[in-house]
């Protein structure tokens, strides 16, 4: 059976073609600049060659007929036909309170999707311009969507709830909500299948980290608590996204610089987090190499972003009444062994011990890194959202 696996963002579109007899990726690649100039795909060739394809792409629905064409061109193809294709599944951001799992896309599932566009504007729309490209070219193919959110909608109601007037919860559904659900449920399975023991009973906190970050609290197998909130600005410190930030510390900023709520959320969300300390970048490794360089402002960055993941550990481990694994994945977490030293340093109270020789080797695998005295299990799992998804996909088309 082979799945399509779409992530269909405002100007880009991602794409993996599984085969799932094997679960191997057989063609992937991504289009950006989609309606801006300069628009191209990347794809990744079964020998791992890249190769980038300019084309004139002015919306979604060419981009969709774009890749469709690619994977059955005789050059670049992995499929002879269309046909071979059983089902497409879809990246979907934000499903708010309605779904708490992955569905078939019905009209009637759309409608309530769409019912939900003001939570995520910019990305839920995006979305449904992908379903809907779909539909257009495969009118009679099965479309499966898995919720960012779903694996979040366990958090109880103390844990999900502002303490605002419960009214404006009640009226415009303020409240909690998570992403990264689909990375989150991904790593939080897959460490019990590669550790060998059931999640029952088990307490594991996940750490998705990486230019967006978010921890997961998690109780036999379900989420509990989670540091994103209504949007994914709530949290850790991330790239460009400021986390955490008294509300107070918001309206007095707009107050002084005269910004309105489209400013503020441009100052919060694209420009704060690491960039907006240390001026040099929002990427790690950029960030890393400025550290390295002796710069005040970077090293105060790395120092403000390892202790915002060690905060919610510890917290983390108070809801959840102790814990029994710490998980790292996310573009950080599965590759830069100093941030995962850097985070578990002085944790031996809570049974947290890791060895730092196995963790400098790790980068982008599956593995253990505490130590043989480790009463906690810490360990590195890559996250594989896709997989999930196209895993999702085959299982309600069995159904």
């Amino acid at each position: 059976m082979k799945i399509l696996v779409l992530n269909c963002g405002s100007s880009s579109i991602k794409y993996k073609l599984f085969d799932m007899t094997t679960k191997e990726v057989i063609a992937q690649g991504g289009i950006e600049k989609i309606g801006l100039k300069g628009s191209f795909l990347k794809l990744t060739l079964p020998n791992g060659e890249k190769k980038i394809l300019e084309k004139d792409i002015p919306e979604h629905t060419v981009g969709v007929e774009f890749i469709l064409n690619t994977l059955i061109n005789p050059e670049y193809g992995a499929i002879k036909s269309l046909d071979e294709i059983n089902a497409v599944g879809h990246r979907m951001v934000h499903g708010g309170e309605r779904f708490s799992e992955s569905v078939l896309l019905t009209k009637e599932v759309l409608d309530a999707f769409a019912a939900c566009n003001d939570l995520a504007p910019l990305h839920n729309p995006a979305n449904l311009k992908g379903v809907n490209a779909v539909a257009a070219i495969l009118p009679n193919i099965p479309q499966i969507g898995v919720f960012d959110t779903a694996f979040h909608q366990t958090m109880p109601d103390y844990a999900y709830m502002y303490a605002i007037p419960y009214e404006l919860y009640e009226k415009y559904g303020v409240r909690r909500y998570g992403f990264h659900g689909t990375s989150h449920r991904y790593v939080s399975q897959r460490v019990c299948e590669f550790l060998g023991v059931k999640p029952d009973g088990l307490k594991i906190i996940t750490c998705h980290i990486g230019n967006g970050g978010s921890i997961a609290a998690i109780k036999d197998g379900k989420c509990i608590d989670t540091t994103m909130g209504l949007t994914p600005l709530e949290g850790l410190m991330m790239g460009t996204r400021s986390g955490d930030i008294d509300a107070g510390a918001v309206t007095f900023i707009m107050d002084k610089e005269g910004l309105n709520t489209t400013g503020v959320s441009n100052l919060l969300n694209k420009k704060s987090g690491v960039l907006g300390i240390s001026g040099v970048s929002s990427d790690m490794r950029e960030l890393d190499a400025a550290c390295k360089a002796g710069n005040p402002k970077a090293l105060l960055a790395e120092k403000m972003y390892y202790y915002r993941i060690k905060k919610y550990i510890g917290a983390y481990a108070a809801a959840l009444g102790g814990v029994d694994i710490v998980l790292f994945t996310g573009g950080v977490g599965e590759n830069q062994c100093s941030c995962r030293e850097a985070v578990c340093e002085n944790l031996q109270f809570m049974g947290i011990e890791i060895d730092k020789a196995v963790n400098a080797k790790v980068r982008g695998e599956e593995a253990v890194i505490s130590s043989s005295n480790s009463k906690v299990k810490v360990v590195v799992i890559p996250t594989d959202e896709e997989l999930l998804i196209a895993s999702d996909t085959v299982a309600i088309l069995d159904r």
